[in-house]
């Protein structure tokens, strides 16, 4: 059931309890969660704070703690399956949901006891109608047994009886006809509804709304919403309209926060928090980098210049000497740079990239300065939290990873938020080395409805790639480079499939699907629907452990045989869909009757040896 009022429905109920938090493993739901701790300090309410990185861990902590709590809050969990199948609780326990996964599973949206979904209604949700999609089967059955059970006056005639015995005959086939037709329609609505994943409005962003609606939003409240809905816009979950109308609302909250008359003085101390809004750079992390680094490392400046090239370094040289920047400043620390170059060096970038093809160089963001000596844009912060989260170093384990990425938020422990800047360097290095390595040894091959590409066991960083997020990132870069560096027009619209190495030791690899890299791409991911199939119909060890339903795990050789005949299974059923530019497979093998099935995912875990077969079923439904 969506939740309307937040604060009398959800805040005011759990507010006098003792709640258990079920925090997801990314930056939106630790923002969340964030706002929402800060908010439970204010007014002393008892919580219990456990991470959760996947369905067995939500599973699992469920089974512990259910004894002990009633209320249960999660954030970017739970939101799109059946929480009542899966976790089975009891009649009294309450769930509160807030997540970002798209589409809300139905039985979740129309259960008025247990399931309260926040979650905002303006956006396009689109849930199917209540009758057509369940129905009182009791009631049913009832009418069919009346009408056979139906007794008859002794002193009728037989003529009489066999009238009243055919249209019984009739009525029941009628019925049963009526039945068959409903159900049919019901699973082209459930399939229409379920068939594609996409992300709604940031689940820290509808926490700050909370605390805004209750009057007790402060300042940091509002730097972790704009760091959440930075995520989803770096991670490619959400449109670029979507990213803009968000940050629009956001603004308005920037400038009553941080408004102050020009006649004001001293009325902040020197250290204070400020949050204004800007007209930035589109380069990761520059601020903390050199700039000759921060451009070699940006996907979006990497893929047009095609850096992996001779070609395109050549390109990277002319740009810098159309701007008229010296090697020497460029190469040190942003820091360092002299100040006369720094203080228009936004509007020098900009123009030369609009003369090397680079028209929207420059995004709308946000900054938080804490005091004159530290300043950090919210993309920042973005990728040095997602490094601590996936942190590749062994020195800890994933909920130690987790406490040190959500204290890194706390302006109070800046030192782990330089930590993990250093590590999101190493991180978008390697990426980019990677990216150049596939791109240079034709790794990326056409599958025929979509590409394909496969990282090798003995590949550099090959343990920091099998992290869903960190594989989720360099398939969306391997995409845009592969886009700009390839003739074939085909090729540019083409959805990507990827896999790496999970586990040497049992065997398994992580495979990820993403969208085409297309201007009118809505964001959907209809890869969560072709694993499913692809994984049933060739029978595939498969794991599938993701909140988002387009990460798979799977033994190795089992991946091509897979693809194939994903591709010929739904061969015959696929129809053309405008809009994101690629096709729309139709299995009709849809999840019991009201659920979205658990196991449908593009992010997949797959023993090697069933890769190849499961390639191969994958080709097969997408040709």
């Amino acid at each position: 059931m969506f939740v309307s009022d937040f604060r009398k429905e959800f805040y005011e109920v759990v507010q006098s309890q003792r709640v258990l938090l079920f925090v997801a493993s990314d930056v939106d739901a630790l923002c969340a969660c964030k706002i929402l701790q800060a908010l439970f300090q204010c007014d002393h309410v008892q919580y219990t704070l456990v991470p959760v990185a996947g369905w067995q861990e939500l599973e699992t902590a469920f089974l512990e703690h259910k004894a002990q709590f009633r209320y249960f809050i999660l954030i970017n969990c739970g939101a799109n399956v059946d929480l009542l199948d899966i976790l089975q609780p009891d009649e009294d326990t309450i769930f509160f949901v807030c997540d970002t996964h798209r589409p809300v599973n139905v039985v979740n949206v129309y259960n008025d006891t247990q399931i309260k979904l926040l979650i905002k209604q303006d956006d396009d949700l689109e849930v199917p109608a209540y009758d057509d999609i369940f129905r009182d089967d009791e009631e049913d059955e009832e009418h069919l047994g009346n009408d056979s059970d139906g007794s008859e006056p002794s002193g009728s005639e037989p003529s009489e009886k066999r009238t009243r015995l055919e249209e019984e005959i009739v009525e029941q086939t009628r019925r049963r006809r009526q039945r068959r037709e409903w159900e049919a329609r019901r699973r082209d609505i459930l399939f229409d509804y379920e068939q594609y994943e996409y992300h709604g409005t940031s689940s820290a962003m509808v926490m700050f709304d909370l605390a805004w609606m209750m009057s007790k939003d402060l300042n940091d409240m509002l730097w972790w919403a704009i760091v959440g809905l930075t995520d989803q816009w770096v991670q490619d979950k959400i449109t670029q309209m979507k990213y803009v109308t968000d940050v629009g609302i956001l603004q308005r909250h920037v400038s009553r926060h941080n408004h102050r008359n020009e006649d004001e003085e001293n009325t902040l101390s020197v250290d204070c928090t400020r949050v204004s809004f800007e007209y930035d750079l589109r380069l990761a992390l520059y601020q903390h980098w050199s700039l000759h680094d921060s451009l070699c490392n940006t996907s979006y400046t990497a893929a047009r210049f095609k850096l992996w090239s001779v070609h395109g370094q050549k390109r990277l040289q002319e740009f810098l000497a159309d701007m008229g920047l010296p090697l020497k400043q460029v190469k040190q620390k942003f820091q360092s740079m002299d100040i006369s170059l720094k203080e228009n060096l936004r509007e020098m970038i900009e123009e030369s990239a609009t003369k090397f093809g680079m028209k929207d160089m420059r995004v709308q963001t946000f900054s938080i300065h804490f005091g004159f000596k530290h300043k950090f844009l919210a993309s920042d912060v973005v990728f040095a939290t997602m490094s601590l989260l996936e942190n590749p170093e062994k020195d800890g384990s994933g909920t130690d990873h987790f406490i040190q990425a959500l204290d890194s938020l706390s302006r109070s422990n800046l030192d782990k938020l330089y930590l993990g800047l250093e590590l999101a360097k190493k991180q978008l290095r390697a990426t980019q080395q990677t990216i150049a390595s596939c791109l240079c040894t034709n790794l990326v091959i056409s599958q025929g409805p979509f590409l394909y590409c496969s990282l090798t066991e003995g590949t550099p960083d090959a343990a920091l790639f099998s992290k869903p997020v960190s594989l989720n990132l360099l398939s969306r870069h391997l995409l845009k480079s592969f886009v700009y560096s390839t003739k074939n027009r085909r090729c540019k619209l083409l959805p990507l499939v990827m896999a790496a190495p999970l586990n040497a030791e049992q065997g398994t690899v992580t495979m990820v699907g993403i969208p085409p890299e297309t201007d009118s791409s809505d964001r959907k991911n209809f890869f969560g629907r072709a694993f499913e199939k692809a994984a049933a119909s060739t029978s595939s060890r498969t794991l599938h452990n993701h909140f988002d339903f387009s990460d798979h795990c799977l033994r190795r050789p089992s991946l091509s045989s897979r693809c194939r005949s994903c591709l010929q299974a739904g061969s015959s059923q696929a129809q053309s869909r405008p809009g994101p530019g690629w096709c729309r497979f139709t299995p009709r093998a849809v999840a019991p009757a009201g659920r979205s099935c658990l196991r449908c995912v593009r992010v997949m875990e797959l023993k090697a040896e069933d890769r190849s077969k499961f390639l191969d079923a994958l080709v097969s439904l997408l040709s």
